[in-house]
């Protein structure tokens, strides 16, 4: 074995090796250090403030080097609250069907402030709502079995739009309509005006 070299633990390594730069140095790491974390994360989606504060707390970063660099990518443009609400509430409500209630659900727990959520949200109208929560009904609608009970499949489908956080009266009259326009119109009328 060359002199200066010992054993690790999978084979011998060179006196002097650097650590991974994925690694933060002992005592928290630097700010140079914590703003690569960012940016890595960063590479792979958008993410809140907080999200990155919490992922730098994990990797061992010190509450100071975290706020440098934390601040730092703020001032530059790459963390941006109301950016990050704004995307996040498009893509899931466009393309996960969520309501608005689930929305500001998830908002809150990455973090994002409400005056940045409030925005972003409003940005989804009651109409953009309804159309959302028709086409998720109609795409339930085509696996359901054809003889499955009435009352069960109001149930199901209210619930179904329920958890993904659109209001109860929404959802029935979603479903109401849905379940008029999928069966006859007999069947339509004998709906109660809610779910009480």
């Amino acid at each position: 074995m060359a002199a200066g070299s010992e054993w690790g633990p999978s084979g011998p390594k060179q006196a002097g090796t650097r650590r991974s730069s994925s690694e933060p140095a002992p005592q928290g790491g630097t700010v140079e250090q914590a703003k690569d974390a960012c940016l890595r994360l960063l590479a792979v989606r958008a993410r809140s403030r907080a999200e990155l504060a919490q992922r730098l707390a994990a990797k061992g970063f010190t509450a100071e080097v975290s706020e440098s660099a934390l601040a730092r990518l703020t001032d530059v443009g790459l963390i941006d609250d109301a950016a990050f609400a704004e995307e996040w509430v498009h893509a899931r409500h466009t393309f996960s069907g969520k309501g608005k209630q689930a929305l500001a659900q998830e908002l809150r727990r990455k973090g994002v402030a409400q005056s940045d959520a409030a925005p972003a949200l409003a940005a989804i109208t009651a109409d953009d709502e309804e159309s959302r929560a028709i086409d998720l009904v109609r795409r339930k609608l085509r696996t359901m079995p054809a003889n499955l009970d009435r009352d069960k499949a109001i149930r199901r489908l209210v619930g179904m739009l329920a958890r993904r956080g659109y209001n109860q009266s929404t959802a029935y009259r979603v479903v109401k309509a849905e379940l008029a326009a999928h069966g006859s119109a007999a069947d339509a009328e004998n709906l109660p005006d809610s779910l009480d």
